[in-house]
C-alpha cells in the first residue's frame, strides 16, 4: 500500500509536474465544470466549491444539463445564481434531447436576455437512463444533434458556443475520422471551442490533436481533466463515455480502498502531471471536471501556478 508521506512525496517532489515543466510552462488558463444539485445539502456543497475556487479567476465555469433536459430548472437557476452572486463567467450547458425546436429556442433567447454570452452545445445523452450509448431517436420537431444546436445559438447572434469532443472517438461513432467531420460541421455551424472528455490516456489525447490540427482545424482545442479519487466511480464514467483507464492508473489505487487521503493526493499528483505534459505540447487552457468538489481542483491550480487574482 502506497503511505499518506509516500503520495505526498509523489505530488511534491522536485523531478514532479512543476519542475520538469521548467521553461516550457506558459501561463495557465482554467475552467470549472459544476452540475446543478438536487437537494439543499447538495447545493450548499456546490456553493462550498464555487467560493473557494472563484478567487483563482477562471475563464469560465460551466453548468451541465441532465440526460433529456431533466435538469433545465435546476440549471438555469445555478447559471443565474452565479450570475447574480459572484463574478464568474457562466457557460450553460444546452441539450437538444426531448425538446422541440421551439422550446430550445426559448432557453437561449432566456440566456441570452439574462446576460449569459456563453453556452456549451451538446447533443445530450438519451432519456430513460440509458446514457451514452443507447438509442438515440432525435425529436420530429427537434434539433437532430449539436451540429444543428450549435447553428440555432449561432443565430441568435454574441454567443460564445462550446462543443464537445472525444479524443477516444464518441463511444456512438464508427471512426475518429467521423468525429472530426463533425467537429468541423460544427465549427461551420459557429462554434467558437471544443472540450475534450476526460482522458487519462495523453497519447491517445495528443494523436487526437494531431489529427485534428492536420485536418485544418485550428479552433481551440481545451483538455478536460478528471482529478478522481474514487477509482470505482471512475471505472464507471470511464465506461459510460469511451474513456480508457490505463493499467498503470489502475495500480496506483490498488489496495487503497479504505485510504481516502492517499487517494485525494494521487488524484492530484497524476492530474497536476497531466497537465504538466500537456504545457509540454503546448497546451495553457485546462477545463476540470470538479464534480462540485473543490479540494482536488484548487490543489492542482496551485501547483499549476494559477493563485488568486490581486485586487
Amino acid at each position: 500500500m502506497t503511505s499518506l508521506a509516500e503520495a505526498r512525496a509523489l505530488l511534491l517532489s522536485p523531478l514532479g509536474p512543476v519542475a520538469r515543466a521548467g521553461s516550457n510552462r506558459n501561463a495557465v488558463n482554467v475552467s470549472f465544470e459544476f452540475f446543478p444539485p438536487r437537494s439543499d445539502e447538495a447545493e450548499a456543497t456546490l456553493w462550498k466549491a464555487i467560493r473557494r475556487l472563484e478567487p483563482l479567476n477562471p475563464a469560465f465555469v460551466s453548468v451541465t444539463y441532465g440526460a433529456g433536459g431533466s435538469t433545465r430548472e435546476r440549471t438555469h437557476r445555478t447559471v443565474q445564481r452565479i450570475l447574480a452572486e459572484t463574478g464568474l463567467a457562466p457557460a450553460a450547458h444546452l441539450t437538444c434531447v426531448e425538446a422541440s425546436r421551439g422550446e430550445v429556442d426559448d432557453v437561449i433567447a432566456e440566456y441570452k436576455a439574462a446576460g449569459v454570452g456563453h453556452i456549451v452545445a451538446l447533443r445530450g445523452d438519451p432519456p430513460g437512463g440509458s446514457g451514452i450509448g443507447g438509442v438515440y431517436q432525435p425529436r420530429a420537431d427537434g434539433y437532430a444533434n449539436a451540429t444543428e444546436l450549435t447553428a440555432a445559438i449561432a443565430r441568435h447572434g454574441g454567443m460564445d458556443i462550446s462543443v464537445g469532443v472525444y479524443p477516444e472517438k464518441h463511444p456512438e461513432s464508427p471512426s475518429i475520422d467521423h468525429d472530426i467531420d463533425v467537429l468541423k460541421a460544427k465549427i461551420d455551424a459557429g462554434a467558437t471551442r471544443a472540450v475534450s472528455q476526460f482522458f487519462f490516456d495523453i497519447d491517445a489525447f495528443l494523436r487526437f490533436r494531431d489529427r485534428v490540427r492536420a485536418a485544418g482545424i485550428t479552433l481551440p482545442l481545451i483538455p478536460g481533466i478528471m482529478p478522481v479519487s474514487n477509482f470505482a466511480g471512475l471505472k464507471r464514467m470511464s465506461a459510460a463515455c469511451g474513456a480508457s483507464v490505463p493499467d498503470w492508473l489502475a495500480a496506483h489505487f490498488d489496495g487503497l480502498d479504505d485510504d481516502p487521503e492517499t487517494r485525494k493526493l494521487l488524484a492530484a499528483s497524476v492530474a497536476a502531471e497531466m497537465c504538466a505534459r500537456l504545457q509540454e505540447e503546448g497546451f495553457s487552457d485546462f477545463h476540470f471536471y470538479t464534480l462540485n468538489r473543490a479540494d482536488l481542483v484548487y490543489a492542482i491550480c496551485r501547483v499549476l501556478g494559477v493563485r488568486e487574482a490581486v485586487s
